[in-house]
């Protein structure tokens, strides 16, 4: 069993803080939610390593929204909900594609850099999934780093926001069902309490359950982890996106080649060099994510290779070098010209589409505490992401979370607190057991699922659970407890969702059953696992 909290602690006998809203997190929803707050509020935001360094960064493709005369929210809202399938929030979906063009605008004032055409108006592209150009993109192929770089600068402009670098949020601190503050360690190892009245999770993903994945070293899970011991409900965690290509070569890592690529031409050949896509879905190499990935593991496996190519040599030198100068740098590095040579790409772990479950406003159910961004699970993006639509959620729901907050009421003196379990004190090489759990992940719980590779990882993962009781005072072991935390409610999801939809398949299920299944999977510390939905909330 997962105990309340991975750490004993004696608020009476810490080090306390104050402040009226605690952020967790330093990507795009940290730092926009941050911004927006300080309008009325003060705002600590904790970010794990420095400002900059998120998975924000590293997001290559773009923000979706409704800029073109051509376009419309209904037909966002369209793509959104096919690329769900099923399991999209039509409330959810609608708030998106609705509030996302002024979200983009205060994107903008706050000094974020789109890229614009020779005429001087925003140049969009299109990827995956979308009927229209939509996606606005910055310095070709660097959106996520642009964003970063002007949300970052104006916090550090703005006197409401203290920022902690390199502080790791361990757990989140509860009383009566309610958020009261973070448990935190700084640099130095040494472990304090900040009290608040709102507490907002923004710390993406769960890249890290894989051995292979787009995502930094830091996306470790853990406010799905720390939101599921402080009592909030956590949804359809087992539907995680592998990117269809991620580079594929060696000594180098599984390094994002943008869905952009994709959008402007690329196509995909399979290790005899044969263009594969038309066998599998009629959008060929722009069909929806899950499908491009599993027909590239298909094709894999069909022809005994670790990969596909991407082939975009028959574009301009000119458009690859303007379109995708970090993605073309970045393979030169290597020895890859973009211009003359086709890419070695595979799957690797994206996103995760589920996450702590929110309103509309982005409470948790548990009072007091938010969530926003990749750690959230929102409704909008159902069994499925739509590309480019992650940025958008999170300015969005940033920006309603902001105005829920200015609503409450500030909390009152705090009585004792204290956690106290018996717990062994043995060394314990938690970075083996990581890669362990990686590797569990990958094989059982990746692309494609079956009952009895599922039952083998759960079985495996029960036994890791022995590490919760240990007297662990690291980071590194905090964020193993993290992502075993996640990795066991994404199993136990996987197995009870018998059917195949969106990024989650079965192969033995392999159809999708919308009579029983076009529900959502909750879990809770408290009540267990429940499964809901119906015809009123899903499309």
């Amino acid at each position: 069993m997962i105990p309340r909290y991975i750490v004993n602690f004696d608020l009476e006998r810490m080090r306390r803080e104050r402040t009226d809203v605690v952020v967790v997190g330093a990507g795009i929803a940290g730092l926009y939610t941050a911004l927006q707050v300080s309008t009325y509020a003060d705002v600590i935001l904790i970010s794990k390593k420095k400002l900059d360094d998120s998975n924000t960064r590293w997001a290559q493709g773009g923000i979706a929204a409704v800029t073109a005369k051509s376009d419309s929210p209904a037909l966002h809202r369209q793509d959104t909900l096919v690329a769900g399938a099923g399991l999209c929030s039509r409330a959810a979906v609608e708030v998106l594609v609705h509030e996302g063009p002024e979200r983009l605008k205060e994107l903008i004032a706050y000094g974020t850099q789109f890229d614009k055409d020779d005429e001087g108006r925003y140049a969009l592209t299109r990827e995956g999934a979308h009927s229209k150009r939509r996606i606005l993109h910055a310095h070709g192929d660097a959106t996520g780093a642009e964003i970063v770089r002007a949300l970052s600068e104006r916090v550090r402009e703005t006197p409401r926001i203290t920022v902690l670098e390199d502080h790791f949020v361990i757990d989140v601190v509860t009383h009566e069902q309610q958020c009261v503050g973070v448990l935190v360690m700084g640099p130095d190892d040494d472990m304090f309490f900040i009290q608040s009245d709102a507490t907002v999770l923004a710390t993406g993903g769960a890249g890290q359950l894989y051995r292979y994945t787009t995502n930094p070293e830091i996306a470790t899970a853990d406010g799905i982890a720390m939101a599921y011991r402080a009592g909030a409900e956590i949804q359809d965690v087992e539907f995680i996106q592998f990117h269809p290509t991620a580079l594929y070569y060696p000594d180098a890592p599984r390094f994002l080649i943008s869905e952009a690529v994709r959008g402007e031409g690329a196509i995909l050949r399979n290790i005899n060099g044969q263009r594969f896509m038309e066998q599998y879905h009629p959008l060929k190499e722009l069909a929806p994510r899950d499908v491009v990935a599993r027909a590239i593991v298909t094709e894999m496996e069909r022809t005994n290779s670790a990969y596909v190519y991407l082939d975009i040599t028959h574009e301009s030198e000119e458009l690859i070098k303007h379109r995708f100068p970090t993605i073309y740098k970045f393979c030169l590095q290597y020895g890859l010209d973009m211009v003359t040579d086709w890419i070695p790409v595979a799957p690797a772990c994206h996103y995760i589409m589920g996450g702590v479950r929110t309103d509309l406003h982005g409470e948790t159910s548990t009072s007091r505490l938010f969530a926003c961004g990749e750690v959230s699970c929102t409704g909008v993006h159902g069994a499925n992401r739509l590309a480019s639509n992650s940025l958008s959620e999170a300015v969005v729901f940033g920006h309603r979370i902001a105005k829920r907050i200015k609503e409450l009421a500030p909390l009152g003196a705090l009585p004792p607190i204290r956690f106290e379990l018996p717990r062994e004190h043995r060394p314990a090489n938690v970075m083996k057991e990581r890669v362990k759990l990686q590797k569990l992940m990958l094989r059982h719980v990746g692309l494609k699922r079956h009952e009895k590779g599922l039952q083998k990882a759960s079985q495996e993962m029960e036994r890791m659970m022995r590490f919760f009781h240990y007297a662990l005072r690291d980071r590194e072991s905090f964020e193993f407890l993290n992502l075993l935390n996640t990795a066991l409610l994404t199993t136990r999801a996987a197995l009870l969702r018998e059917e195949s939809r969106g990024s989650h398949y079965r192969s033995d299920f392999p159809q999708t059953d919308d009579l029983i299944w076009r529900k959502h999977i909750i879990q809770s510390i408290q009540e267990g696992v429940r499964i809901e939905g119906g015809e009123a909330d899903v499309e």
